[in-house]
């Protein structure tokens, strides 16, 4: 476990992820995010359909993997939104955009996973969006860019 890293285990059961759970700043902010990265992923530099399948394909089969062994481990739901999960986030998602052989993919793949979470009303970081959509939980690691959205969007309810 990383210190400090929040990461709790809520219930002994898989978690379903609940609908409404963001607000319609929350959604649109996701949507307008998407497209940026997905305009960012086809038009930054020349698109290699190698870009498609690390960003499609790769990517969401790893977090997928990943999210499904922890559940597997840990029936229940992951909170990692603490100040240093954050930060964590941060460390880890950065090097894939600046890295040319990630960096395409990685537009996609988060360009991709902001769709899934505007459609699923998912709070937290979209990282986790498809793996929470495709094994039915809601895993959530903390996200520098909606988390602020999403707790002031949760007030004001």
């Amino acid at each position: 476990m990383i210190v400090g890293m929040d990461t709790t285990t809520h219930t002994r059961t898989p978690c379903v992820a609940a609908a409404g759970t963001i607000g319609p700043v929350g959604i649109a902010a996701r949507i307008a995010v998407g497209f940026v990265f997905m305009a960012a992923a086809l038009l930054w530099r020349d698109p290699s359909w190698a870009d498609v399948v690390v960003g499609l394909v790769v990517f969401p089969a790893v977090a997928i993997g990943l999210l499904g062994w922890r559940a597997h481990r840990h029936p229940g739901r992951l909170d990692a939104t603490s100040p240093r999960a954050h930060c964590l986030n941060v460390l880890v998602f950065m090097p894939l955009f600046f890295v040319p052989a990630t960096a395409g993919g990685a537009f996609l793949f988060y360009g991709a996973s902001m769709f899934v979470a505007a459609a699923r009303r998912s709070r937290g970081c979209e990282v986790t969006a498809i793996a929470n959509a495709v094994l039915e939980r809601d895993d959530q690691v903390g996200c520098v860019l909606f988390g602020p959205i999403d707790a002031a969007e949760s007030r004001r309810r």
